[in-house]
């Protein structure tokens, strides 16, 4: 199954994307007086549920999609199914309490970063929840960080249940989904960091570095949920980046130093995710700043992650603000 948020009302409204490729509204859709009137009002309250709330959005589109009789199908068709062309959707989970990215991720992406050293163990820092869009956002260029915004597609695990202090045998059974994650950064900070002739000086060039990922609209995600019911063996989705149709980034999921399950059951040491929080899992090769000479997005690029099975995520740079 494939959720959605519908750009619909002040917070937005829980969608699923059908196998016509139309959208669902859920709530539009449910029964009234049965259990799917129940449903949340939002992608992480139906997390929150546990597998109840994910069961009755699945149930709402088994029903949706075995419609035979004419008047049901145009019935519903008039209030709870959604051209996709002309539907805006939101990111999946519009406010999750936390959002972890790891970094240092790939062998590849290592290597052009000047032969950068395999860490001993996954490596992350937070991003901020404001910064934050969906799919067909605009991404805006900060007024003081313009000249070096860079692209870094990325696979993004969505948790389904608590996960805190759990092994990698246990991992994926907190994992309700995945989605498509952009962590944009401003790169203007970086030479000071490669510059940096002493250990203080590279953790406070490093900490500036990685503020650059925190503006507004950094952190697009979209434009799905994908149930992870869905995705038997997450290592064979391929993920790729383009920049105005340019293939910039391709790379299978399974080509990460540290598995997924691996890199869960790490943080989880520290880390306690809740429903609906959000852990990017790195970038391949391939971004801007790694290439020679370097290539950074400007205002009126188009910029598109696309994972198999999951869907395009696609943003346009925007006018400075």
């Amino acid at each position: 199954m494939k959720l959605v948020t519908i750009d619909s009302g002040s917070k937005g409204a829980p969608g699923a994307i059908l196998a016509s490729g139309e959208v669902l509204h859920l709530q539009r859709a449910a029964l009234p007086g049965t259990i799917e009137a129940w449903l949340p009002d939002n992608i992480r309250d139906m997390l929150d549920a546990g597998d109840e709330g994910l069961d009755i959005a699945r149930r709402i589109v088994r029903r949706v999609e075995a419609l035979s009789s004419p008047g049901d199908i145009a019935a519903l068709r008039a209030s709870g199914v959604l051209a996709s062309a002309s539907t805006r959707l939101l990111s999946p989970v519009t406010n999750p309490r936390l959002v972890v990215a790891a970094g240092l991720a790939y062998r590849s992406h290592l290597a052009e970063m000047a032969g950068t050293p395999t860490p001993p163990h996954p490596t992350a820092f937070m991003k901020s929840v404001n910064s934050i869009t969906g799919t067909g956002a605009d991404i805006p260029i900060p007024p003081h960080a313009a000249r070096h915004m860079d692209y870094e597609g990325e696979l993004a695990v969505v948790f389904g249940r608590e996960c805190h202090s759990v092994d990698a045998g246990q991992a994926m059974d907190c994992v309700a989904g995945y989605t498509v994650a952009n962590d944009v950064s401003a790169r203007d900070w970086v030479e000071d960091v490669w510059q940096a002739a002493s250990p203080w000086d590279a953790r406070r060039t490093w900490e500036v570095n990685i503020m650059g990922k925190q503006f507004p609209g950094f952190t697009p995600l979209g434009p799905a949920l994908l149930t992870a019911d869905e995705v038997p063996n997450v290592n064979v989705l391929q993920l790729t980046t383009r920049l105005n149709g340019n293939v910039m980034q391709s790379s299978p999921i399974g080509d990460l130093i540290f598995s997924i399950p691996d890199t869960i059951a790490y943080f989880s040491k520290w880390y306690v995710f809740k429903p609906g929080d959000v852990l990017l899992t790195g970038t391949p090769s391939g971004v801007g700043v790694g290439r020679k000479p370097p290539v950074y997005m400007k205002e009126g690029d188009i910029i598109e992650v696309e994972v198999t099975g999951i869907g395009t995520l696609r943003n346009t740079v925007g006018v400075q603000r």
